[in-house]
C-alpha cells in the first residue's frame, strides 16, 4: 500500500493481511496498537533480562522451549557449546496467581538434549539459562506497579529464595537427557 502525502512524497507501508483485512471492513485490526496493547518501553536496568527471567516473571506461559546443544570434541576446546533454541507456541499452559514461578514449573517448560564427549555440566552454560534473583525480584515489583496485568498478581518471597543470586536455572541439570556424540553420529547415519 502506498501513501502520499500532502507534500506529494510516496510511503510504502507493509500489512499483514489479517490487517489488512480488517481494515478493509473499517475495524481496528486486533493486534493493533490502538487496542491498548502498547505497554510502553522497559527501563534500562531490565534490557539485560535473560528470557528465562522473563519467563519466570509472565502471568501467561504460552510457548515451550527445546533447546540442543552439542559440546565441542575439539581437545583444545571441550568446554565450547553450540546449539539452538526453538519455542514452540502451545495452548496457554498455565496462567499465574502467585509470582515468581517456581524452578519446577519453568523446567516443564524446558527441553535441553545434549550432545557431547563429556557429561553435561550448568556451570558452563554461561548466559543461556542465567537467572539473578535481584533482575526478578526488581522487575516483578516494577511490573506490578507499572502494568494493570500484575495489579492483583501476589509476590511470594519464599519461591524467590529457590532462585540462586546468580546461576544457572536449579532443577535443569536433572532435566537433560545426555546422549554420547559417537552413539548419536552412528545413529543419525544409519
Amino acid at each position: 500500500m502506498t501513501l502520499l502525502s500532502e507534500s506529494a512524497l510516496a510511503v510504502s507501508l507493509k500489512i499483514c493481511p489479517q490487517c489488512k483485512c480488517s481494515l478493509a471492513q473499517e475495524k481496528i485490526p486486533s493486534l493493533a496498537l490502538a487496542n491498548g496493547l502498547f505497554r510502553g518501553s522497559l527501563p534500562d536496568q531490565f534490557h539485560d533480562l535473560t528470557w528465562v527471567e522473563e519467563k519466570i516473571c509472565a502471568i501467561y506461559s504460552i510457548t515451550a522451549h527445546v533447546t540442543r546443544l552439542f559440546q565441542s570434541s575439539d581437545p583444545s576446546q571441550p568446554k565450547v557449546f553450540h546449539g539452538n533454541t526453538c519455542a514452540h507456541d502451545t495452548n496457554v499452559m498455565s496462567t499465574a496467581s502467585v509470582l515468581p514461578r517456581t524452578p519446577a514449573d519453568i523446567n516443564g517448560f524446558l527441553s535441553v538434549v545434549f550432545i557431547g564427549p563429556q557429561p553435561f555440566d550448568p556451570k558452563r552454560m554461561g548466559m543461556l539459562f542465567r537467572v539473578r534473583k535481584h533482575k526478578i525480584w526488581s522487575f516483578l515489583v516494577w511490573l506490578k506497579s507499572h502494568n494493570c496485568l500484575y495489579a492483583d498478581i501476589e509476590l511470594d518471597l519464599a519461591v524467590l529464595d529457590q532462585y540462586p543470586a546468580d546461576g544457572s536455572l536449579p532443577g535443569l541439570h536433572e532435566r537433560v537427557p545426555q546422549t554420547r556424540r559417537r552413539a548419536m553420529l552412528q545413529v543419525m547415519n544409519r
